[in-house]
């Protein structure tokens, strides 16, 4: 049903607990996982350096290696929502999983997180884990 399931991470608390869904979900329907990590250089306190970025994905690697699952990763740079769906739509995503905010979460209500610009964006199902 889920062939493949793209896991986009941001060392947030949510990421992490999301991260118990997509075990159960890959192991479960044998899919293909790609964990995806965007650079965005213009967020304060988000994901704005590529050192900051390859190192959080190697440790994702781990994570899911200790629970025999394979992964591939990627490193994009961009606008996260937008490259968040760009990405699910080049690897053919059956499945996106988030979680409900991350590290560029809005500070004020003006704006919308990640997760919800995605959920409008997304060319698959979102998974939106609290």
């Amino acid at each position: 049903m889920f062939k493949t399931v793209l896991f986009p991470i941001d060392g947030s608390r949510e990421t992490r607990e999301a991260a118990d869904v997509v075990i159960n979900i890959v192991k479960k329907y044998d899919s293909r996982l790609v964990l995806l990590s965007v650079v965005d250089p213009e967020a304060p306190g988000g994901m704005s350096s590529e050192t900051e970025v390859a190192k959080l994905l190697e440790g994702a690697k781990t994570l899911f290696a200790q629970q025999n699952i394979t992964v591939e990763t990627l490193e994009k740079t961009g606008i996260p929502s937008f490259t968040i769906c760009d990405v699910a739509d080049e690897i053919d995503a059956d499945l996106m999983i988030m979680g409900t905010k991350g590290l560029g979460l809005p500070k004020d209500d003006t704006s919308q997180s990640v997760a919800h610009r995605a959920i409008d964006l997304a060319p698959c199902p979102v998974l939106i884990v609290p």
